[in-house]
Formats: structure tokens, sequence, C-alpha cells
């Protein structure tokens, strides 16, 4: 079957389409592996006609990760705490990734420009490092201001890392050392939107989501609007 064509349609998600998802996503940055994940999602999404959101509306919603780590400031951040009552984009990459990582800070980056000063206040974009070793407070701290000073890294425990990963369906494997020295880490390459509402993830953006629909989805995200 040849891969779908990708679009803005809206699409409703199950539990199963998003572990497939973020399964067949599973990226090692550079690779170039993951490239049908969206063709693949759509083919065991349904279509959503009333949803406002461009973004892949779940239909199960995912729990905040139950996540303690250190944050840039060398200080520890608990997610749930810190984050309660925000919106919240969580995405799991590590800092010297050449390719998805950067490309997706930057594209909600750039989105979260447009806002008001009172729609940013609202939302939270976390970044966990899958690469802890590597990925210091100060080093992710350097790397998340190039995209926007207000983003929030964590970095620590991989073990844990991994554990709060895996509870969205999202794989995160071992940094692997290559003989040239550079490090891949191969994870899933989706960013979810959780809702202030009930601290649920209801919204998913895959590896390749275009800015525009970061740029549409945000204002809604903001306002909290249901999916």
């Amino acid at each position: 079957m040849p891969p779908l064509p990708t679009t803005n349609r809206r699409r409703i998600a199950g539990a199963a389409a998003l572990a497939l998802a973020a399964a067949l996503s599973l990226t090692a940055c550079g690779s170039g592996s993951g490239s049908n994940s969206n063709s693949a999602a759509a083919i065991v999404s349904k279509e959503a006609s009333n949803s406002p959101y461009q973004g892949t509306v779940l239909s199960k919603h995912f729990d905040k990760p139950d996540l303690t780590l250190s944050d840039t400031s060398g200080q520890p951040f608990d997610l749930r705490q810190r984050t309660a009552g925000k919106t919240t984009l969580l995405f799991f990459g590590y800092t010297s990734c050449p390719d998805v990582c950067p490309t997706t800070m930057g594209d909600i980056g750039v989105a979260m420009q447009k806002l008001t000063p009172e729609e940013r206040a609202k939302i939270d974009v976390v970044f966990v490092s899958t690469d802890p070793q590597v990925d210091t407070p100060k080093v992710l701290r350097t790397w998340l201001d190039s995209f926007d000073k207000d983003f929030i890294g964590m970095t620590g425990d991989l073990t844990q890392v991994k554990a709060a990963a895996r509870s969205l369906g999202i794989l995160v494997e071992d940094p692997v050392v290559n003989k040239d020295g550079t490090v891949t880490s191969s994870h899933g390459a989706q960013v979810l939107a959780f809702l202030p509402s009930d601290d649920k993830a209801h919204v998913l953006y895959l590896s390749n989501t275009s800015q525009d629909v970061f740029a549409h989805d945000l204002p809604l995200l903001a306002k909290g609007v249901p999916a």
C-alpha cells in the first residue's frame, strides 16, 4: 500500500493507534527511520469531523507522567506539580539530535512567538532529555534558549525517563555511542498536548507536523478548548 498523503485533516486515534504510531516513529535522529509513521497512524485512525484541532485527537486520554528530574537550573522539577492546571506540550529527545528534535522544537518555538503574552503564559513546553549523560542542565538550557527562553528542560535518571515515556506509548532506547564518538538516541518523536482541565493528553503531534499546524492549534490549547 503506498503511503497516504500527509494533510492537515483532523483525526482521532485510539490507544492502539497511539502505540502503533509511537513504535513506528521511533527514530534514531538522523537515520530517517519512522518516515511512514503518519501514514501508518492514518490507517488505524478515524476521521474526527467535529474537532477544532489539526493535530491527532486521542480517544484515550493519557495521564501526565509522574516524573521528577532536574530542571536547567539543577533543581528538582516535578512535572505534574509544576505544570498542573496549564496546557503542557511534552516532547522526549536529546540536544545532539541532528534533525527531528531541533526541527520540532524550532517549529513550536516559532508558533509560540505568534501567541499573545497572555496565551503564552498559559502554555508550558517541556523537553525531556533521552541522553541525560550528555545533556547536563547547562547544556540543555543553552540548547533550549536557541528556540525559546521559556522552554522547560528536564534531565536525569534515564530509567525514569524511559518509564515516563512508556506510560504514554512512546519508546525510548538507551543511547548508543558511535565509533566517531557521536551519540545516537533512538526515541519516539511525538509531542503530546495535555489540557489544563484534567492534566491529561488529548492531542498528539507526529514528527513531521508542520509549523502551521502548531500555529493553528496553540491558541486553542491555550484556551483549553476541548478536543
